[in-house]
């Protein structure tokens, strides 16, 4: 049993061969997935899967990428998604990204906090994307108070110094793709040191696709490879690691086992 906490199956790269896709993650253990959608076109695609498939949860937000999109009439819809549809576990992908010179920072800032704002009435726990911001996304996580709802640092691969801020706000670590990487040192020390009742796996799919398919688009079944390289790190069986992890996700996202 496994959970892919993170997984972009409303993305265009499945629409052709959604249902075996689907199929692949079964015959791999897979029984749950998040589906995240992070703008307009995306909710609206993760929202019908959701309907379709009882198995999907979903995570709704608004990507750092596309704060320059972001309105009020956005943040109200997310609210009332989150307020009416059970499925709706979390908020995110939310966060800050300097790699993609896409909307400026005081934008991403002010979309940040909002959503921080709202999560925190909601009693939601929030999903983090960082890319080259750790710092800055640290801040604002401390400033808001995000501990008050905690969630998930996605696809985490900073320092063991900076996974121990992250646990201070009560913040689950999901590790991808990345710690399967044979030149990825610092996801994998974090994977080591990270205490096992905080732990979480994911794919990120279509994107970032463990070794040995690296380069290859992912998918929610290769997430069987990430477990197996943590219980590898962690000196466990891979059947540990895939209970907890699940036990883990359900605890977070208030699910039923």
């Amino acid at each position: 049993m496994l959970f892919d906490t993170h997984v972009h199956l409303n993305d265009e790269a499945f629409n052709e061969d959604l249902e075996e896709t689907i199929a692949r993650a079964r015959e791999n253990d897979v029984t749950k997935m998040a589906v995240v959608g992070f703008n307009k076109e995306t909710i609206t695609r993760a929202l019908e899967l959701a309907e379709q498939y009882d198995f999907i949860s979903l995570i709704i937000g608004w990507h750092p990428v596309d704060a320059i999109d972001f309105t009020e009439a956005d943040l109200e819809w997310i609210k009332e998604l989150a307020q009416t549809n059970p499925k709706v576990v979390a908020l995110g992908e939310m966060g800050l990204d300097y790699h993609w010179d896409t909307s400026p920072k005081e934008v991403q800032f002010e979309v940040f906090r909002k959503q921080i704002g709202l999560a925190k009435e909601l009693k939601l726990p929030i999903v983090i994307h960082n890319r080259e911001a750790t710092e800055d996304v640290l801040q604002i996580l401390e400033e808001e108070h995000a501990e008050e709802v905690g969630g998930i640092m996605h696809c985490f691969g900073e320092t063991v110094e900076v996974m121990e801020r992250a646990l201070a706000l009560g913040f689950y670590i999901s590790f991808g793709g990345t710690v399967t990487f044979k030149n990825a040192k610092l996801p994998k020390l974090a994977a080591e040191a990270v205490p096992i009742e905080k732990l979480l796996i994911e794919t990120d799919a279509p994107y970032l696709a463990p070794h040995p398919n690296r380069g290859k688009r992912n998918e929610p079944g290769y997430v069987k490879l990430v477990a197996e390289k943590i219980a590898e790190l962690k000196e466990m069986k891979y059947e540990e690691i895939a209970s907890i992890t699940t036990r883990n996700a359900e605890k977070l996202f208030r699910l039923k086992g």
